[in-house]
């Protein structure tokens, strides 16, 4: 019984999630503490912090999702045994832990700096009030929009240890974050595109077919790679790592669109699109490490 319990918890604030936004969150932090010549031991108790403020405004904004989405979760066969939907945990419960993870993410990333608080609190906010409720159910931009709060998390991890936000490195992780996001979730929206279609959710391929969604996938991905330029101010390696992983990610979209349908184009962009993500951010961190050892 208990197990059944934390697995409709983990459903609930969606821990995979999570898990995902707190790797780029760790590597921004660790940028900032090279580029700033920071401390990493005396930093060890902000990185808790961040961590543990991260995880839980992560997980509110997961459950304010999941309460006001629970009638189109319904419609889907991947969202409907989510316990908003099956009522295993009720709403009003949901809210109120909702609310206190936001409240007690808050606080632990005001025990960091003010400005991750704030970054963390407008993340949350654009990702239930811009996105959730409003451009979900209403535009095929509604992944655009969902970028911006899915790119917070780099700029919490860099505001909890640098003196400011406004550094290019910084920014370029941000950018790469929010970049990465489309070709990412066009991938997913082709392989539940019938899910979104029951639920009458315009995703792009929805809404413009597949053709579009491989067009616009491929337009995204040479900004990636673009974006992958913003790193030579601070390395070099991280420009040419960043834009080597990208240009096989171009190379798999191009070829792989030729040789495959739709659904196994989509299976291998997804599939790789978490290898990107894991490796850009994986190698940042890397970067980090190795140069605050070897200074």
């Amino acid at each position: 019984m208990q197990n059944k319990k934390i697995e409709l918890w983990k459903k609930a604030v969606k821990t995979g999630i999570i898990k995902s936004n707190l790797i780029p969150m760790f590597a921004a932090l660790m940028l900032a503490l090279y580029t700033y010549h920071l401390s990493f031991i005396e930093n060890i108790p902000n990185m808790i912090f961040a961590l543990i403020g991260s995880a839980a405004v992560i997980g509110a904004a997961g459950i304010f999702n999941n309460i006001y989405d629970h009638d189109i979760d319904a419609k889907m066969s991947r969202t409907k045994l989510r316990p908003s939907v099956t009522g295993e945990i009720n709403l009003r419960t949901l809210l109120i832990v909702g609310i206190l993870l936001l409240i007690i993410g808050l606080g632990f990333l005001a025990l960091t700096t003010l400005t991750a608080a704030i970054l963390g609190f407008l993340g949350v906010f654009f990702y239930v009030v811009p996105y959730t409720m409003w451009t979900k159910r209403r535009t095929i931009w509604n992944t655009e929009v969902g970028s911006i709060s899915g790119a917070v998390p780099p700029l919490i991890g860099w505001a909890a240890v640098a003196p400011t936000i406004w550094h290019p490195a910084c920014w370029a992780l941000f950018i790469i974050m929010i970049i990465w996001q489309m070709p990412h979730f066009y991938a997913l929206a082709i392989r539940k595109k019938d899910d979104y279609a029951a639920a009458k959710i315009p995703m792009l391929p929805v809404v413009k077919g597949v053709k579009r969604t491989y067009i616009q996938t491929n337009v995204y991905l040479i900004l990636l790679m673009l974006t992958s330029f913003l790193f030579v101010p601070l390395s070099w390696g991280l420009t040419l790592s960043s834009l080597m992983l990208g240009g096989i990610w171009l190379w798999i979209s191009l070829v792989g669109y030729r040789q495959m349908d739709g659904n196994k184009w989509a299976n291998k962009m997804f599939g790789y699109s978490l290898i990107y993500m894991t490796a850009v951010f994986a190698t940042v961190i890397i970067y980090a490490g190795v140069g605050m050892i070897l200074r």
